[in-house]
């Protein structure tokens, strides 16, 4: 048995597809997942990472564990209690969706010292682990998703800066193959995209899609830190923007490793916005 957690998320709605298309047993969890969420077969139960108690019903007999770090509430986590209840129900193998900060802005403390916190304590768990360090994802643009259809517009800031978003698909199908397959053991996995995307050309490959043009609107720095700020603390603000800004050249680098695991090239923003496009209709 295979337990997913932020299952009805971006990487861990797919994981879940894949895994269960791979025959595996799996149960899927998050705070809100129902049987809509989850594919035919998959067990579904709520739970939350906040209070590691919660998981301890899904992970007794469970073999492994895909743990998602906790995104805006990684800091209310507490990784050592919950890698105890794992280890408690059996669980011997665990794979850790991080993030690439944790590299390459250690002294933030939302993406270097949380994520670092979790990461450590995953390393001394006892388990068998391996690590996924994602850059941006192409999914990030769902955040576009209103105002193109509402108004054929795109407001982002930094157009002309590029940076090799990844595709959450690859992300979770890497996560599957760790979770499946043995030798991935002790890795530490930097995921990103075949190419540096710049925000201008993201909405060109979207109004591309649509087959309808997309005016684009270059944000100030300020304009787009008043807008995150409506549902991003500011410490995690303010690192989001100097990423997107001034990348360093450790976030420029597009990684071999989705290739190294997969056996492919990752999968490009095109492909990614093909797929998804319905949702800028």
């Amino acid at each position: 048995m295979i337990v997913v957690t932020g299952a009805t998320g971006n990487v861990g709605r797919s994981l879940v597809r894949a895994l269960a298309a791979a025959g595996e047993r799996v149960t899927a969890t998050s705070r809100g997942i129902s049987d809509a969420d989850v594919p035919e077969g998959v067990r579904q139960q709520r739970a939350d990472l906040i209070d590691p108690e919660s998981l301890r019903p899904l992970l007794d007999g469970a073999d492994a564990l895909f743990l998602q770090s906790g995104g805006p509430s990684a800091h209310l986590l507490s990784p050592r209690d919950i890698l105890d209840v794992a280890k408690a129900g059996g669980v011997g193998r665990v794979v850790l969706l991080s993030s690439q900060g944790v590299a390459t802005r250690p002294e933030s403390g939302s993406h270097g010292e949380t994520g670092r916190a979790i990461e450590d304590a995953v390393r001394e768990s006892g388990m068998d682990w391996t690590i996924l360090r994602p850059g941006g994802f192409d999914s990030n643009t769902y955040a576009w998703a209103e105002s193109v259809r509402a108004r054929r517009e795109v407001a982002a800031p930094f157009a002309d800066v590029g940076l090799p978003t990844v595709d959450p698909d690859d992300i979770a199908e890497v996560g599957a193959v760790a979770l499946r397959e043995d030798g991935h053991a002790g890795e530490v996995y930097e995921l990103t995209g075949p190419a540096l995307s710049t925000p201008r050309r993201q909405a060109e490959v979207i109004a591309d899609a649509l087959g309808e043009p997309v005016r684009f609107v270059e944000q100030t720095r300020d304009e787009a830190a008043a807008q995150m700020l409506r549902f991003m603390p500011e410490p995690v603000v303010e690192t989001t923007l100097a990423i997107l800004g001034e990348p360093t050249p450790a976030e420029l680098r597009v990684s071999p490793d989705v290739e190294r695991v997969l056996g492919r090239a990752p999968r490009t923003f095109a492909d990614w916005a093909g797929r998804h496009i319905a949702a800028f209709r």
